[in-house]
């Protein structure tokens, strides 16, 4: 994609994006050339980050099908990022056609191109707003318009609370979209992890950070304090391919070293 050829306006097209650079990690044609050199050069730090984040991918794909298999029909994505192959919409519907699926991120390319995918869906929506104002995300009158509060949610953070710096409070922020929550909702997130990593993913990291503008990974002892106002399901806080695994064989190469992920439901 370039500025020519599919153009949103108000895009900073020198500036990557989280958002795009994982799109361009996942295969996808909704990016920048900004967002191509950046995954480029993290992908030359850390060879194996494209796979860590199709795990990611994969990771969302089975919680989704679970949730929708335990009953739930609300899906509240929050740092959505740009659509692609295998979205949440996709799977939960394909489960039970009468699932609503809200699409919550900042970024205006993944919003437009969400509109662009969505359109004639009237059981799920975008809207661009930043997940760390959970009061306006949780106000909205399109949230509103499109979940019903008084039923069961599935509040995801897949890969994007490790953007959130801690001054930010993002054990806060995923508190009160909890808080928000009635009885038998459920809370998801992957979240990259500092523990035991290689010196290849600290520059990989320290590259998001210096050109994205934060990027926090976290021990696993922090992440898990983010599921403090739920209760963990079997298995756990686990390895992304290990959470219900579709298939217990080894990827070529053997299995990478993909950080935590872990479903959470509300007493």
């Amino acid at each position: 994609m370039d500025a020519q050829s599919w153009w949103v306006q108000g895009v900073d097209v020198t500036k990557p994006s989280p958002a795009r650079v994982y799109d361009v990690h996942l295969g996808g044609s909704h990016n920048f050339q900004v967002d191509r050199d950046l995954a480029e050069k993290a992908a030359a730090l850390m060879p194996s980050l494209p796979t860590v984040l199709r795990a990611n991918r994969s990771f969302l794909r089975r919680v989704v099908r679970h949730l929708a298999g335990r009953g739930v029909r609300q899906f509240l994505d929050l740092g959505s990022g740009i659509p692609t192959v295998g979205n949440v919409h996709e799977i939960a519907q394909q489960a039970n056609p009468q699932c609503r699926v809200v699409y919550v991120d900042s970024d205006l390319v993944a919003v437009a191109h969400s509109h662009a995918i969505l359109r004639g869906n009237d059981r799920a929506i975008a809207v661009r707003a930043d997940f760390r104002d959970a009061d306006y995300v949780l106000g909205h009158r399109e949230v509103r318009s499109m979940l019903d509060f008084d039923e069961p949610i599935a509040v995801l953070f897949f890969a994007v609370l490790h953007f959130v710096p801690d001054d930010d409070d993002p054990i806060g922020i995923v508190s009160r979209y909890v808080r928000s929550l009635p009885s038998g909702s459920y809370l998801a997130i992957s979240h990259a992890c500092s523990d035991d990593i290689t010196e290849s993913t600290r520059q990989a990291a320290q590259l998001y950070s210096e050109r994205i503008g934060g990027f926090h990974m976290r021990p696993k002892r922090q992440i898990a304090a983010m599921f403090s106002d739920v209760e963990l399901v079997e298995p756990g806080l686990v390895d992304l391919t290990e959470w219900r695994p579709d298939s217990h064989e080894v990827p070529p190469g053997g299995k990478p070293w993909t950080g935590p992920g872990g479903v959470g439901r509300k007493k």
